[in-house]
């Protein structure tokens, strides 16, 4: 039984002012009390009289057997099953470092990230893993090298019927190419909107969500109109650079869905030439797509946090902090840039109701950071102490 005394909180959806105590007893959070709260006999007190308490951050866009170095999709095929275990163990280390205490993988090969989550745990304190399990791709698509190739009606009813069975969490569909796959084309869309919506409501059926990678313009349209419940990446790319009307921003908003813009990038790595040479000539700088992401978010669109993470050197594990800091150097209010790393992204993936807001009855995920992320959102990196479900991490 524990109370953790801190200057400050942000529950999830707002700033609380300080001191703020946390109870936690049996892996849950069991009271929150502002100012100089009452130490119960039998309790003990923790403080942090300088820091920050928020809930635990969600990575809503992983890739946990991405190494977090340049290649690391190309390699992912080559790791034996041992190796593979390796680097998802180390990923997971470095994503609860700077406090993420969910992780949504969104691709992996030969269900090695779902096999981690249903393996026993070791009883140290680890993120809670979704798992989508390789996605779905067209012949030859983006990320066709995972193993999850499926073409025609038949196939595709089979490819969401093998996720189904194994339990995933979310079906992920690769709607268009990527920059990480050589052959593969950003501007073109893998499936029509008849598959597209064939996975969607063999998905519905199921009882389990979809989410679309989808880099152009005509992707972002068929996932709306396919019904898809989110959207990764919506960079919104024509032959005119990146375009979105506000027609479809609103029945984005409307429709509620999930758009992960997956920021977060370490300005001092360089991309691969190839990707460097294509994001100039199509025009997608930094500036162009924090514009874009704020501007939907103006228009109401539900923003989550996700950061690609662990796809090269550029986006290594851990990277989810800067995704958020990306959202507040747009244009978007503090509150709710951390709001999409906790209490929406814990909604979008169906956690609501026990993780991503300090409330009784929470499991008791907790970050503390050094300084006020509202007031100055870099101090969200400056990570003090992390726990999950009661236990604190060994962050050394």
């Amino acid at each position: 039984m524990l109370v953790i005394r801190a200057a400050r909180a942000f529950d999830g959806e707002r700033a609380l002012p300080g001191p703020v105590s946390v109870f936690v007893a049996d892996g849950r959070i069991v009271g929150l009390e502002s100012g100089e709260a009452l130490v119960p006999d039998g309790w003990n007190l923790v403080e942090h009289p300088t820091a920050t308490v928020l809930p635990g951050l969600f990575d809503l866009h992983s890739h946990l057997g991405g190494d977090s170095r340049d290649g690391a999709l190309d390699r992912l095929p080559e790791y034996s099953p041992e190796q593979l275990d390796a680097v998802i163990d180390d990923s997971l280390r470095r994503e609860l470092a700077v406090g993420v205490t969910v992780v949504r993988d969104l691709g992996d090969r030969d269900w090695s990230v779902l096999h981690r989550r249903d393996r026993a745990a070791d009883g140290l304190p680890a993120p809670t893993i979704l798992a989508a399990g390789p996605p779905i791709t067209s012949a030859k698509g983006h990320c066709w090298r995972f193993g999850s190739e499926a073409v025609g009606p038949d196939r595709l009813r089979a490819a969401v019927r093998e996720r189904a069975e194994r339990g995933v969490n979310v079906v992920k569909v690769m709607g268009t190419g990527g920059t990480m796959t050589p052959g593969t084309d950003l501007m073109r869309c893998q499936f029509t909107l008849p598959e597209l919506r064939l996975i969607v409501d063999e998905a519905h059926a199921a009882g389990l969500p979809v989410t679309v990678h989808a880099h152009n313009l005509p992707a972002v349209e068929q996932a709306l109109a396919a019904g898809a419940d989110g959207i990764e990446h919506c960079t919104c790319l024509t032959d005119r650079g990146v375009r979105i009307s506000d027609d479809l921003l609103h029945r984005l908003a409307a429709r509620q869905v999930a758009v992960c813009p997956t920021l977060g990038t370490d300005p001092d790595a360089l991309p691969p030439p190839s990707v460097r040479e294509l994001l100039e000539r199509l025009g997608l700088t930094r500036e162009v797509r924090l514009a874009l992401v704020a501007r939907a978010h103006r228009a109401g669109v539900r923003i989550v946090s996700g950061a690609d993470s662990g796809i090269s050197a550029a986006k290594p594990h851990g990277s989810l902090p800067a995704a958020v800091a990306d959202l507040v150097a747009g244009g978007i209010p503090a509150a709710e840039a951390l709001a999409s790393a906790t209490s929406l992204a814990a909604d979008t993936v169906g956690l609501g109701g026990r993780k991503g807001r300090l409330r009784a009855g929470h499991d008791a995920d907790l970050l503390l950071c050094a300084g006020d992320p509202l007031d100055r959102i870099e101090a969200l990196t400056a990570v003090t102490a992390v726990m999950v479900a009661g236990t604190w991490a060994d962050l050394a």
